[in-house]
């Protein structure tokens, strides 16, 4: 079984065996710990789960949207047969809408629906998050320049978490911030997470940044060196037990699977020309091996 595999099904087990059931503002109930850390080394192993199958398109190609492309806009995904972001769409009016949990009167969380405007000017977009962000203060292109002009910087912090567009958000950054050195000749990247859906968003989250990390090291003629992560507030949603329950057995009674190799296309040498058409032809994931898919419901 991959790394990977192991010190996720890990994390899995302590949220199931020793989490704290809390209500949140979805109005679904989850299972959390307060914390986690996870060490990737990518010269080893690029991290796939095997235990599930990783949509990697999507995956590739919503990260390619919020730094490459720089982009807000859900339509974009949406030409390309990607539907993370549908849910959080603001509409046509400006409008979105969604049945959240409540401070009421009472002082107690209660079910209501949310409608919150942003303005026809940010229609099919998910606000002032992500994309945005890495436009407006031109996020990637000054980190790459810095790893390449001045690798030794302790400065190469990207932070997604901008408290002047925050309520204009529909849903502030989880992934928020990243910093990254060079060291022998190898970059690596510590990532923070506020907030981890264990189950939907945790395996997207980690192969993206580790494709970004690999990514921007062949951009700037460095080695993949090594991925950690941080997170904040880890949780299942208590509708997704039974999902991951399912992910652990599999775990348990299969075999061994070897980890997936990640391919860039050697011609390209600028991150800005990897391909984002539907099929991210310059990006593989080679000799993935899984168990299937899992079906994990969605809590906005």
């Amino acid at each position: 079984m991959t790394k990977w595999d192991k010190d996720y099904i890990k994390l899995c087990k302590e949220i199931l065996e020793n989490g704290t059931e809390v209500e949140n503002r979805t109005g679904i109930n989850t299972i959390k710990i307060p914390s986690w850390h996870f060490h990737f080394d990518l010269g080893k192993e690029f991290p796939v789960l095997t235990t599930k199958q990783l949509y990697f398109r999507q995956a590739i190609l919503e990260m390619l949207w919020i730094y490459q492309v720089k982009s807000n806009d859900v339509r974009w995904l949406q030409e390309r047969d990607v539907h993370i972001w549908d849910e959080w769409e603001i509409n046509e009016e400006g409008n979105w809408k969604a049945i959240q949990n409540v401070i009421g009167e009472d002082g107690k969380l209660t079910k209501k629906e949310v409608v919150k405007h942003f303005g026809k000017d940010k229609a099919h977009t998910i606000g002032t998050a992500y994309g945005y962000i890495v436009n407006k203060f031109g996020l990637i292109d000054k980190l790459i320049g810095m790893i390449k002009n001045n690798p030794t910087d302790r400065r190469c912090v990207l932070s997604l978490w901008q408290d002047d567009y925050l309520d204009t958000a529909v849903l502030p950054s989880c992934v928020w911030s990243s910093e990254w050195d060079v060291t022998d000749g190898k970059l690596n990247a510590l990532v923070h997470q506020r907030s981890c859906d264990v189950p939907l968003g945790l395996p997207f989250n980690v192969t993206q940044y580790a494709t970004l990390l690999c990514m921007i090291a062949k951009t700037t003629g460095l080695e993949p060196g090594t991925l950690d992560w941080s997170i904040k507030d880890a949780h299942i949603y208590v509708n997704q037990v039974d999902g991951i329950k399912e992910q652990i057995r599999r775990f348990d009674e299969n075999g061994d699977y070897e980890a997936p190799t990640l391919w860039l296309n050697p011609e390209v040498k600028d991150f800005k020309e990897y391909d984002n058409s539907r099929d991210i032809k310059d990006v593989e994931i080679r000799n993935y091996k899984h168990m299937g898919p899992i079906k994990f419901p969605i809590a906005q």
